[in-house]
């Protein structure tokens, strides 16, 4: 006799798609429901009644043959697909914890969480779980005077994937915090990952878990952490810094850039190119922290001159850009014109040129298909050589290298 199979909703949560079987799963044969499974229960409660009842049992389909009775068809449990709840599938997801506090900055909390947040959009089996939590729990107020809800840390039950600590401006106080240092310490035990962003990096310093590592901080604090943590090695040039399974990274933004090197080392680099895109920022900046410092600062800067020197070196790095020629750019003599650059941004002419071609190497680079020949002409460094020097001497790597890892098209 010919039959044809149905999957029932209420015995086994699968349906083959087609309209006769979402008719034969209709509530129209109540003797084939059970009573702790009414029809009126939420689908998320219905389906983990299922588990829980049939998660060690044979489970049943029924086939309706044409033209005769309903016949039950049994599968053992040694061979049935395994069924998921949906408390299961959040329990599976990594867990990303971001701790925060009062006066933290708020770019450090939601810039991380942002990025997580696209990538289960571009990705959705990335399934990053995120939390924000604090000592106590409840409102938290920003820096900036936005406030918003966390849940307590100690309710934060370990192992966990990613630790990240957020920085803000009363860090004083928060390094001191035992309870909140304590629980640092608990869940940085067993997570995956533990990162910091900002001056978070003084809150893992303060827990004993910077000691003998390499670590970054803004760059505005990073002589503040090397004197009060002296056996931390303190990097104050890089965006980020991967230690082990430590991460630390600079100011502000350069959460965002962490996030994205998570990302990244978790679901591989398109993933973490998608997400930059679509936030508008880099994948990977050029250079190091100490480029945005001066340059931000150089924006400010109360000469005229200087400020239209700078706009004209990024317009010309294949022009001779040496401190006599940069001086006659603005009528100065070499030793006016050195003092008042480095009093007016903090680096030197020849720092600051350097800075700037490595930036637009690495743009190019990351951006174009242009050769490595090309690109050192175009940005002033004259040969291949002595380009690759330089990405050697500030980036610890070769120009290739970054190309590989960090090209977006």
């Amino acid at each position: 006799m010919r039959s044809r199979v149905i999957l029932w909703t209420v015995t086994t949560g699968f349906t083959d798609g087609r309209q006769e079987s979402r008719r034969a799963a209709r509530p129209r044969r109540r003797r084939h429901t059970r009573p702790s499974e009414p029809w009126n229960e939420p689908p998320s409660r219905r389906v983990r009644n299922r588990v829980e009842n049939q998660r060690d049992r044979d489970f049943s389909l029924r086939a309706a043959p044409v033209g005769g009775k309903d016949a039950l068809l049994t599968i053992p449990a040694t061979t049935r697909p395994a069924l998921c709840c949906a408390d299961e599938y959040q329990m599976s997801r990594p867990r990303v914890v971001i701790v925060s506090f009062d006066e933290a900055q708020i770019l450090d909390v939601t810039g991380p969480l942002e990025v997580f947040s696209r990538a289960c959009r571009f990705l959705p089996s990335a399934g990053y779980r995120t939390d924000v939590v604090t000592t106590t729990g409840g409102p938290v107020l920003a820096s900036c005077g936005l406030e918003f809800t966390s849940t307590s840390i100690a309710d934060v039950d370990a192992p966990i994937d990613t630790l990240v600590i957020a920085g803000g401006a009363e860090m004083k106080a928060t390094a001191a915090d035992q309870e909140l240092l304590r629980h640092v310490r608990r869940l940085a035990d067993k997570a995956r990952r533990v990162t910091s962003v900002c001056s978070g990096a003084f809150v893992l310093a303060a827990a004993g878990l910077l000691q003998g590592r390499r670590a970054t901080t803004h760059w505005a604090e990073c002589g503040l952490l090397q004197d009060t943590y002296p056996d931390v090695l303190v990097e104050p040039d890089a965006i980020y810094i991967q230690d082990g399974n430590v991460w630390t990274s600079a100011g502000v933004t350069a959460g965002i850039d962490l996030a994205l090197a998570l990302v990244a080392e978790d679901h591989g680099h398109q993933v973490a190119a998608s997400v930059a895109r679509h936030l508008v920022v880099y994948l990977q900046r050029s250079g190091g922290q100490a480029q945005f410092s001066s340059l931000l600062a150089a924006q400010g800067t109360d000469t005229q001159p200087v400020r239209d020197l700078l706009s004209w070196i990024r317009d010309h790095l294949e022009d001779d850009l040496s401190v006599p020629a940069l001086a006659r750019q603005i009528n100065l003599s070499e030793r006016h014109f050195t003092r008042v650059f480095k009093a007016e941004l903090g680096m030197t002419a020849a720092d600051h040129v350097e800075t700037v071609r490595l930036e637009s190497a690495c743009r190019l680079l990351e951006t174009t298909g242009s050769s490595i020949e090309q690109i050192a002409r175009t940005c002033g460094f004259g040969t291949p050589e002595t380009m690759n020097r330089t990405f050697r001497r500030r980036l610890n790597t070769t120009p290739g290298e970054h190309r590989h890892h960090f090209r977006t098209s």
